[in-house]
């Protein structure tokens, strides 16, 4: 086993253990007899079983599960635009889902027509739908201008920023016209937080989460080529276009199902693939799965200390992922880290 290999088992020996961790800590921190207690009788009842089973169990899944495809998906953007300073946050694209959920919440439209004014929020699959569709324009247009028109590194971020604002003041534009229900379902979305995490949210981020992991790993040697320039991987016989079009894609995917759940969390696609690239270097197999197994073990962690911090009261897990993801820019912005050959 190679050292790269053994450290991404190494993440990925970690995560039950905090998973285990997340269950057990809380603003009732169970002890370890009454947390085997708890475990042991899954299908029984009290306040307990409650606390680990209907409270924490479905949010640490859905953190676990959301970690891993922000992760993912911000590795997919830094290599598709040879931009260290991507991310489905940085990028905008995290609020473009955010205004799609909130179109669908506030003014009953979807993608697949204007469907009059319905709380869209008690249907699920019609924000998904407009999350994708509008992260997907985001990334797209950002992605046309780095590369047809050849921006430079700075340049797409700060268009990317720009895109954020955009999408933020679209979405508090809507917010103007809602009811009071349903501009506190959009504000839902922008906080972040996974205390509505459900079966379905679980259900559907994983069935996300598997087939785009297995696309993005198989097509690994290809986004490794797009490292080294197009004209390198066109000469090895790669599709960039197509490459590059299936990497907005995945990325999208990726951020917009989790978002539509439980919102917007900043800067994660950012902090894990770093992390990842400082573990485990550039080839791109390697950077996905320690992205992804990275981004999964910051959100359980910093979900968990959502927790803790404020007893009784529970931040916003978005909220933590900010404060962690802002000094990170910086010292990215400060020291022009880039890609290595």
């Amino acid at each position: 086993m190679s050292r790269y290999s053994a450290r991404i088992a190494l993440l990925a020996a970690l995560i039950p253990l905090l998973f285990i961790a997340s269950l057990g800590l809380g603003p009732t921190t169970l002890s370890l007899y009454g947390f085997e207690s708890s475990i042991a009788s899954l299908f029984g009842s009290g306040e307990l079983h409650y606390i680990v089973t209907d409270l924490r169990l479905p949010r640490t899944a859905m953190a676990a599960l959301t970690g891993f495809c922000l992760g993912l998906a911000g590795a997919v953007l830094q290599v598709v635009t040879r931009n260290p300073l991507a991310s489905p946050y940085t990028f905008g694209v995290s609020a473009a889902a955010s205004f799609g959920a909130a179109l669908a919440i506030v003014m009953g439209a979807a993608v697949t027509g204007w469907l009059g004014r319905v709380e869209f929020y008690t249907n699920p699959l019609l924000l998904v739908a407009n999350s994708i569709a509008f992260s997907m324009a985001s990334c797209a247009a950002i992605v046309v201008l780095t590369v047809l028109r050849g921006f430079s590194p700075v340049a797409t971020v700060l268009f990317g920023i720009s895109m954020t604002f955009l999408f933020t003041a679209a979405t508090s534009l809507i917010e103007c016209f809602g009811t009071s229900e349903q501009v506190a379902a959009v504000v839902f979305w922008m906080f972040g937080d996974l205390s509505r995490a459900s079966t379905l949210s679980i259900v559907a981020t994983l069935a996300t989460l598997v087939p785009l992991t297995a696309i993005a790993v198989a097509e690994g040697s290809g986004f490794t080529a797009l490292l080294l320039g197009d004209e390198v991987a066109a000469s090895l016989g790669i599709s960039v276009r197509r490459l590059r079009a299936l990497g907005i894609a995945v990325a999208s995917t990726l951020v917009a199902v989790p978002t539509s759940m439980v919102g917007a969390i900043g800067f994660l696609g950012l902090i894990a693939p770093h992390i990842a690239r400082k573990l485990v270097g550039d080839e791109c197999r390697r950077l996905f799965l320690a992205s992804g197994l990275a981004g999964t073990l910051i959100l359980m962690a910093a979900d968990t200390a959502s927790r803790i911090v404020a007893t009784p009261t529970a931040i916003p897990v978005g909220v933590l992922t900010s404060f962690l993801g802002v000094p990170l820019l910086l010292y990215v912005a400060a020291t022009r880290s880039r890609f290595s050959a």
